[in-house]
């Protein structure tokens, strides 16, 4: 049994003997010849809008030849098998519009002389995950410099598209209302609640303040999701784990606290989405650890090639998507 393009009945070979004429089949259209004590049968392999191919069964040897009786099983083996190629086409197409709209989404990061900005995004690995994970950085127009990373739940198109509907909100509050990392998630969170109640989401807003010269800061508040990672420029590492609070999307009336950290010089903020870390039957605190450890022998490397690292080192075999977004103060000589 195999599949393939439409069969087609060719002149036999004229050193052969020669083989009864094909001959299509009043019920079913399929075509069908006596070849010695074998007939092989192939009904078409019909997919909702077209045909794309040919079920071709044949028995040989001792067996029985098909008759008319054999028909409708053959032609229901050929019809499930047509439905089942074009809905995995279907599948993979869907997928491939979710993985364009969120590159399409990917922005271009700011320029800022003071402060190094790199990201990085990975698809998924597999086709049955299409994820919500987006990142973002721009300048407002008080100079503070926006970090955000966000995971809207599900993998899926819906999700592709609800994570580009929060960013979109995201970006226009915070350049609109100029107000502290929680005011802002919170009223994100009003709005999403409000437009799309049945999305939930991840987040983290932060803001990078300070002059060219520094000292420099983090200010930022998390709706539920992983905490931003310090690395100085020794390689010590420190979870900012405050500012914590619950998911966009579950109740937007609830308090959002605020965080504030100091970055020294040359150090790196690592802001991620779980892909990166997460596995199967491993617990998050030794995910997190190992995030710890990499993060921390690639201290001193260039801001691209940390990121670049990472993913290569950490992300390999994910079957999330991921997302990255790393800043990293450095002061003029």
């Amino acid at each position: 049994m195999r599949c393939a393009a439409p069969a087609r009945c060719s002149s036999p070979s004229p050193r052969r003997r020669a083989r009864p004429r094909a001959r299509w089949t009043p019920t079913t259209g399929n075509c069908c010849a006596a070849w010695g004590r074998t007939a092989p049968s192939s009904p078409p392999l019909r997919a909702r809008r077209e045909i794309i191919g040919a079920l071709t069964v044949a028995r040989g040897g001792a067996e029985r030849p098909f008759t008319e009786d054999d028909l409708p099983l053959i032609d229901d083996l050929a019809r499930t098998l047509g439905l089942g190629v074009d809905n995995a086409r279907l599948y993979q197409e869907t997928r491939n519009i979710a993985e364009r709209l969120q590159r399409s989404l990917l922005p271009v990061l700011p320029e800022i002389g003071h402060l190094q900005i790199s990201a990085r995004y990975a698809a998924s690995s597999t086709t049955a995950q299409v994820g919500g994970d987006w990142y973002d950085s721009f300048v407002l127009p008080s100079g503070d410099t926006a970090l955000v990373i966000g995971d809207v739940t599900g993998h899926n198109l819906d999700a592709a598209i609800a994570m580009s509907q929060l960013r979109s909100m995201l970006r226009g509050i915070a350049v609109d209302r100029r107000e502290p990392p929680e005011t802002v998630l919170r009223r994100l969170d009003m709005a999403n609640h409000s437009l799309y109640r049945e999305a939930t989401a991840t987040c983290i807003y932060g803001l990078v303040k300070g002059p060219e010269n520094g000292p420099w800061e983090l200010v930022h508040s998390s709706a539920g999701h992983l905490p931003p990672l310090l690395i100085t420029e020794d390689g010590r590492t420190r979870y900012l784990e405050d500012g914590a609070g619950v998911l966009l999307g579950l109740d937007p009336d609830l308090p959002r606290p605020r965080a504030r950290d100091a970055i020294p010089a040359r150090s790196t903020v690592l802001l991620y989405t779980d892909g990166l870390i997460e596995r199967r039957d491993e617990s998050l605190d030794h995910a997190m650890d190992r995030l710890r450890r990499h993060a921390a022998g690639l201290a001193r490397e260039p801001l691209d090639v940390f990121c670049d690292e990472l993913l290569i080192g950490l992300g390999a075999d994910s079957d999330d998507d991921i997302a990255i977004l790393a800043v990293r103060p450095a002061p003029p000589e």
